[in-house]
Protein backbone atom coordinates (compact mmCIF):
# COMPACT_ATOMS: atom_id res chain seq x y z
CA UNK A 1 0.00 0.00 0.00
CA UNK A 2 1.49 3.26 -1.01
CA UNK A 3 1.25 6.26 2.10
CA UNK A 4 2.26 8.81 -0.32
CA UNK A 5 -0.13 11.78 -0.14
CA UNK A 6 1.19 14.35 -2.56
CA UNK A 7 -1.07 17.37 -2.92
CA UNK A 8 0.07 19.53 -6.56
CA UNK A 9 -0.90 23.28 -6.52
CA UNK A 10 -1.62 24.70 -9.65
CA UNK A 11 -3.46 27.98 -10.82
CA UNK A 12 -3.88 26.67 -14.57
CA UNK A 13 -7.11 25.15 -15.16
CA UNK A 14 -6.13 22.96 -18.11
CA UNK A 15 -3.73 20.94 -16.04
CA UNK A 16 -6.13 18.82 -13.95
CA UNK A 17 -5.70 15.75 -16.76
CA UNK A 18 -1.60 16.20 -16.50
CA UNK A 19 -1.89 16.11 -12.67
CA UNK A 20 -3.75 13.25 -12.15
CA UNK A 21 -2.11 11.34 -14.73
CA UNK A 22 0.86 11.85 -12.36
CA UNK A 23 -1.17 10.39 -9.53
CA UNK A 24 -1.01 13.32 -7.31
CA UNK A 25 -4.46 15.39 -5.74
CA UNK A 26 -4.72 17.92 -8.20
CA UNK A 27 -5.24 21.18 -6.24
CA UNK A 28 -6.97 24.47 -7.47
CA UNK A 29 -5.72 27.73 -5.91
CA UNK A 30 -7.93 30.97 -5.84
CA UNK A 31 -11.06 31.85 -6.55
CA UNK A 32 -10.94 31.84 -10.38
CA UNK A 33 -13.75 29.41 -12.07
CA UNK A 34 -12.25 25.57 -12.58
CA UNK A 35 -14.07 22.44 -14.11
CA UNK A 36 -14.69 19.60 -11.72
CA UNK A 37 -12.09 17.45 -10.82
CA UNK A 38 -10.24 19.63 -8.76
CA UNK A 39 -9.75 20.14 -4.72
CA UNK A 40 -10.41 23.45 -3.78
CA UNK A 41 -9.04 26.44 -1.32
CA UNK A 42 -12.40 28.16 -1.55
CA UNK A 43 -14.95 25.66 0.14
CA UNK A 44 -15.68 25.18 3.58
CA UNK A 45 -13.42 27.72 5.89
CA UNK A 46 -11.06 29.09 4.12
CA UNK A 47 -8.57 32.20 3.25
CA UNK A 48 -8.96 31.65 -0.37
CA UNK A 49 -9.32 35.73 -1.09
CA UNK A 50 -6.20 35.83 0.16
CA UNK A 51 -4.33 33.89 -2.27
CA UNK A 52 -2.44 36.39 -4.10
CA UNK A 53 -1.26 37.31 -0.88
CA UNK A 54 -0.49 33.81 0.46
CA UNK A 55 0.56 31.88 -2.16
CA UNK A 56 0.56 27.92 -1.45
CA UNK A 57 -0.94 28.79 1.93
CA UNK A 58 -4.41 29.78 1.26
CA UNK A 59 -4.51 26.17 0.43
CA UNK A 60 -2.23 24.87 3.68
CA UNK A 61 -4.97 27.17 5.69
CA UNK A 62 -7.81 24.95 4.10
CA UNK A 63 -6.83 21.40 4.55
CA UNK A 64 -5.72 22.32 8.46
CA UNK A 65 -8.93 23.47 9.01
CA UNK A 66 -10.82 21.21 6.69
CA UNK A 67 -9.05 17.56 5.98
CA UNK A 68 -6.09 16.71 8.04
CA UNK A 69 -8.61 15.12 10.15
CA UNK A 70 -8.78 11.97 7.74
CA UNK A 71 -5.44 11.46 7.71
CA UNK A 72 -3.01 8.95 9.96
CA UNK A 73 0.34 9.19 11.25
CA UNK A 74 1.82 6.75 8.86
CA UNK A 75 0.64 8.94 5.93
CA UNK A 76 3.46 10.36 4.18
CA UNK A 77 1.67 14.21 3.18
CA UNK A 78 3.48 16.35 0.98
CA UNK A 79 3.15 18.88 -1.43
CA UNK A 80 4.58 20.09 -4.93
CA UNK A 81 3.68 23.08 -7.37
CA UNK A 82 3.22 22.61 -10.95
CA UNK A 83 7.05 24.18 -11.67
CA UNK A 84 8.37 22.10 -8.50
CA UNK A 85 8.16 18.34 -7.97
CA UNK A 86 9.85 16.05 -5.66
CA UNK A 87 12.76 13.38 -7.78
CA UNK A 88 12.45 9.84 -7.44
CA UNK A 89 14.67 7.76 -5.88
CA UNK A 90 16.14 6.52 -9.04
CA UNK A 91 17.19 9.84 -10.96
CA UNK A 92 20.64 9.58 -9.58
CA UNK A 93 21.48 6.63 -11.41
CA UNK A 94 18.65 6.89 -14.42
CA UNK A 95 18.72 10.90 -15.32
CA UNK A 96 17.59 9.82 -19.16
CA UNK A 97 13.82 9.34 -17.60
CA UNK A 98 11.10 11.02 -18.93
CA UNK A 99 9.34 13.73 -16.68
CA UNK A 100 6.68 11.73 -15.56
CA UNK A 101 9.02 9.24 -14.51
CA UNK A 102 11.21 11.05 -12.89
CA UNK A 103 8.99 12.35 -9.74
CA UNK A 104 8.14 11.04 -7.00
CA UNK A 105 5.84 8.56 -6.96
CA UNK A 106 6.20 6.17 -3.58
CA UNK A 107 8.30 6.47 -0.10
CA UNK A 108 11.74 5.69 -0.46
CA UNK A 109 13.45 3.34 1.92
CA UNK A 110 15.81 6.45 3.26
CA UNK A 111 12.77 8.13 4.85
CA UNK A 112 12.17 5.03 7.31
CA UNK A 113 13.82 7.31 10.22
CA UNK A 114 12.60 10.59 9.47
CA UNK A 115 9.63 12.70 10.39
CA UNK A 116 9.95 15.79 7.48
CA UNK A 117 11.59 15.46 4.28
CA UNK A 118 12.65 19.06 2.91
CA UNK A 119 13.56 20.22 -0.62
CA UNK A 120 17.44 20.66 -0.86
CA UNK A 121 18.94 23.74 0.34
CA UNK A 122 19.48 26.82 -2.27
CA UNK A 123 22.37 29.28 -1.10
CA UNK A 124 22.29 33.42 -1.20
CA UNK A 125 26.16 33.44 -2.17
CA UNK A 126 24.75 31.81 -5.80
CA UNK A 127 22.90 34.95 -6.04
CA UNK A 128 25.27 37.69 -9.04
CA UNK A 129 26.95 40.38 -7.56
CA UNK A 130 25.08 42.59 -10.16
CA UNK A 131 21.38 41.27 -9.41
CA UNK A 132 22.73 42.18 -5.70
CA UNK A 133 23.98 45.49 -6.38
CA UNK A 134 20.71 46.25 -9.06
CA UNK A 135 18.04 45.02 -6.80
CA UNK A 136 19.78 45.77 -2.72
CA UNK A 137 21.36 49.22 -2.31
CA UNK A 138 19.46 49.29 1.08
CA UNK A 139 20.18 45.91 2.22
CA UNK A 140 24.24 46.74 1.18
CA UNK A 141 23.72 49.97 3.31
CA UNK A 142 22.80 47.95 6.13
CA UNK A 143 24.71 45.24 5.37
CA UNK A 144 28.07 46.62 3.17
CA UNK A 145 29.79 43.08 3.92
CA UNK A 146 26.66 41.21 1.88
CA UNK A 147 28.64 42.53 -1.56
CA UNK A 148 31.10 39.44 -0.66
CA UNK A 149 29.89 36.01 -0.36
CA UNK A 150 30.93 35.50 3.05
CA UNK A 151 28.87 38.67 4.42
CA UNK A 152 25.43 37.31 2.81
CA UNK A 153 22.50 35.96 4.64
CA UNK A 154 18.78 34.90 5.03
CA UNK A 155 17.65 38.44 6.10
CA UNK A 156 19.78 39.91 3.57
CA UNK A 157 18.29 38.03 1.06
CA UNK A 158 14.91 38.84 2.33
CA UNK A 159 15.61 42.65 2.47
CA UNK A 160 16.84 42.43 -1.00
CA UNK A 161 13.74 41.25 -2.34
CA UNK A 162 11.28 42.00 -0.13
CA UNK A 163 11.89 44.98 1.19
CA UNK A 164 14.32 46.69 3.64
CA UNK A 165 13.76 45.78 7.72
CA UNK A 166 10.37 43.68 6.51
CA UNK A 167 12.24 40.52 8.19
CA UNK A 168 12.99 42.56 11.33
CA UNK A 169 9.58 43.60 12.13
CA UNK A 170 7.51 40.27 10.99
CA UNK A 171 9.94 38.37 13.52
CA UNK A 172 9.07 41.07 16.27
CA UNK A 173 5.65 39.36 15.89
CA UNK A 174 6.42 35.68 16.26
CA UNK A 175 6.03 34.04 19.59
CA UNK A 176 8.27 34.26 21.86
CA UNK A 177 8.88 30.15 22.21
CA UNK A 178 10.44 30.84 18.28
CA UNK A 179 11.40 34.80 18.08
CA UNK A 180 14.87 34.73 18.92
CA UNK A 181 16.13 31.38 17.40
CA UNK A 182 14.31 32.50 14.34
CA UNK A 183 15.98 35.54 14.47
CA UNK A 184 19.68 33.61 14.42
CA UNK A 185 18.45 31.19 12.02
CA UNK A 186 17.99 34.25 9.59
CA UNK A 187 21.06 36.04 10.48
CA UNK A 188 23.72 33.08 10.66
CA UNK A 189 22.54 30.94 7.43
CA UNK A 190 23.04 32.03 4.05
CA UNK A 191 20.76 29.08 2.71
CA UNK A 192 17.69 27.45 3.34
CA UNK A 193 15.10 24.78 2.07
CA UNK A 194 13.22 27.36 0.28
CA UNK A 195 9.76 26.42 -2.50
CA UNK A 196 7.45 25.76 0.79
CA UNK A 197 7.68 21.81 -0.15
CA UNK A 198 7.54 19.83 2.87
CA UNK A 199 6.63 15.95 3.13
CA UNK A 200 5.77 15.06 6.90
CA UNK A 201 4.37 11.86 8.21
CA UNK A 202 3.18 13.09 11.48
CA UNK A 203 -0.55 14.64 11.47
CA UNK A 204 0.53 16.08 15.01
CA UNK A 205 3.66 17.76 14.09
CA UNK A 206 1.87 19.05 10.84
CA UNK A 207 -1.04 20.86 13.19
CA UNK A 208 1.48 21.88 15.09
CA UNK A 209 3.37 23.74 12.25
CA UNK A 210 0.37 24.87 11.05
CA UNK A 211 -1.15 26.95 14.35
CA UNK A 212 2.49 28.12 14.43
CA UNK A 213 2.71 29.88 11.06
CA UNK A 214 -0.54 31.00 10.70
CA UNK A 215 -0.67 32.61 14.18
CA UNK A 216 2.18 34.23 12.88
CA UNK A 217 1.20 35.58 9.50
CA UNK A 218 -2.05 36.39 11.08
CA UNK A 219 -0.04 38.85 13.68
CA UNK A 220 1.71 40.41 10.37
CA UNK A 221 -1.33 41.20 8.75
CA UNK A 222 -1.61 43.33 11.46
CA UNK A 223 1.29 45.24 10.16
CA UNK A 224 1.54 45.11 6.86
CA UNK A 225 -2.18 44.88 5.67
CA UNK A 226 -2.82 44.05 1.83
CA UNK A 227 -2.02 47.33 0.64
CA UNK A 228 0.92 45.85 -1.46
CA UNK A 229 2.49 46.38 -4.99
CA UNK A 230 4.53 44.37 -6.57
CA UNK A 231 4.77 40.85 -6.73
CA UNK A 232 7.39 40.80 -4.26
CA UNK A 233 5.45 42.82 -1.88
CA UNK A 234 2.21 41.68 -2.88
CA UNK A 235 3.27 38.18 -1.80
CA UNK A 236 4.79 38.59 1.51
CA UNK A 237 2.91 36.27 3.88
CA UNK A 238 3.89 33.32 1.21
CA UNK A 239 7.70 34.24 1.20
CA UNK A 240 7.62 34.86 5.26
CA UNK A 241 6.34 31.68 5.46
CA UNK A 242 8.65 30.26 3.08
CA UNK A 243 11.59 30.96 5.59
CA UNK A 244 10.20 29.98 8.75
CA UNK A 245 8.92 26.59 7.23
CA UNK A 246 12.49 25.15 7.42
CA UNK A 247 13.77 26.75 10.64
CA UNK A 248 10.41 25.22 12.02
CA UNK A 249 10.57 21.80 11.23
CA UNK A 250 14.55 21.46 11.71
CA UNK A 251 13.70 22.61 14.86
CA UNK A 252 11.01 20.55 15.79
CA UNK A 253 11.34 17.25 13.66
CA UNK A 254 13.98 15.04 12.64
CA UNK A 255 14.24 16.41 8.86
CA UNK A 256 15.98 15.15 5.12
CA UNK A 257 16.42 16.81 2.10
CA UNK A 258 15.70 16.00 -0.88
CA UNK A 259 16.26 16.88 -4.48
CA UNK A 260 13.27 18.36 -6.35
CA UNK A 261 12.73 19.24 -10.26
CA UNK A 262 11.90 22.92 -11.82
CA UNK A 263 9.76 21.76 -14.48
CA UNK A 264 6.35 24.00 -16.14
CA UNK A 265 3.71 21.41 -16.25
CA UNK A 266 2.43 23.40 -18.68
CA UNK A 267 5.16 22.34 -21.11
CA UNK A 268 4.80 18.99 -21.22
CA UNK A 269 3.22 16.81 -23.12
CA UNK A 270 2.00 13.32 -21.92
CA UNK A 271 0.55 10.38 -24.15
Amino acid sequence: MNNLKIFCLCIHDDLLEKVKKLRYIPVALGQNKYKEGWLRDNIGKNISHKNKFYGEYSFHYWLWQNKMEIYNDNDWVGFCAYRRFWLNEKITSEPNLLFKDKILKKVPNEWNNYDVILANKVSMNDIKLIKIIKNGKLALLNNPKAIFKFGRNIKFHFDMFHGNGVLDKAIDFLNNKDKEDFRKYVLNNSSYNAGNMFICRSKKLINEYYKAIFEWLSNCEKIFGFDLEGYNKIRIYGFLAERFLPFWFNKYAKCLEWPILFNDLNKENFK
